[in-house]
């Protein structure tokens, strides 16, 4: 039995268009990989070029971290005993800066366990959270000083 033309070129246009959607998830693999590859090569290069002086290195660290995530601002910190210290800050509200330079996060916290374990910690909506309802300081504080809703925290 023939196959009728208008079912063989349906069959083919659905291989066309699955091979199109693959062809467009291996670009775009492709793409994030280079701009990963790119971030990595700027930041060695302040850091070949620092000299010991770390500020520029973590400047352009939290910079490319927040290129790379189409983030609107973001902290970098690093661990210091039991603390967080901030040590970046990119288009941070402020009040929001001088909550952390006063009182850095402490490393016992869900952003601690994050931090120790090495795994990525993502909150959607901070003032949603039971972190935000029991009054952890830093939650509540990133929502009314910092004025955000989305948390990203990214061991490295």
């Amino acid at each position: 039995m023939n196959t009728a033309p208008d079912s063989t070129l349906a069959n083919l246009q659905q291989n066309i268009d699955a091979l199109q959607r693959q062809l467009d998830e291996r670009t775009a693999e492709r793409d994030e990989a280079l701009a990963r590859e790119t971030a990595t090569a700027e930041v060695l290069g302040v850091i070949n070029a620092a000299h010991g002086d770390l500020g520029p290195v973590f400047d352009a660290m939290l910079g490319k971290a927040m290129e790379l995530c189409e983030a609107a601002f973001g902290t970098l910190h690093t661990q210091d005993g039991e603390f967080a210290p901030l040590v970046a800050h990119y288009n941070v509200p402020p009040a929001f800066i001088e909550f952390l330079t006063k009182q850095p996060p402490r490393l016992r916290t869900i952003l601690g366990d994050a931090l120790r374990d090495g795994s990525v910690l993502e909150i959607a909506d901070v003032a949603a959270g039971e972190g935000y309802r029991r009054g952890v300081r830093l939650n509540v504080a990133g929502v009314e000083l910092g004025g955000f809703r989305t948390l990203l925290a990214v061991p490295f």
